[in-house]
């Protein structure tokens, strides 16, 4: 099985609980990995035997802008979702988001979240 994966797809969105989050939004980075037999679908070096990673990009860039969530595990649920309903080849899907700006009183980089999911 092959995988496609698009890496740090960033997007400013208003996702979170606080009132200062849905009002001032916040930066978060995206991930997405797609699993489908690469090995046994692209024969012909024809873009129709594949997944068009530009095509997802588009899809994931156009859900998160116009959708918000109080919770990135929700948003990422979505936007797994979202994907393999418009992909029936792709087989399983990771979703990862990374959120910087948390109202957390410590010193950490980041929290990231990942969610993955199948294809019925």
């Amino acid at each position: 099985m092959g995988w496609i994966r698009i890496k740090n797809m960033v997007f400013h969105t208003f996702n979170g609980v606080l009132s200062e989050e849905k009002k001032l939004g916040q930066r978060l980075e995206v991930d997405v990995e797609l699993n489908f037999p690469i090995e046994k679908q692209v024969l012909h070096d024809d873009l129709n035997e594949t997944v068009n990673y530009a095509a997802v990009y588009q899809a994931v860039e156009a859900f998160i802008q116009t959708h918000n969530y109080n919770l990135i595990e929700s948003l990422a649920n979505r936007v797994a979702d979202t994907v393999l309903a418009k992909y029936s080849q792709i087989q399983t899907i990771k979703v990862r988001i990374r959120k910087y700006a948390v109202p957390i009183n410590g010193i950490f980089d980041h929290v990231e979240i990942e969610v993955e999911k199948q294809n019925a």
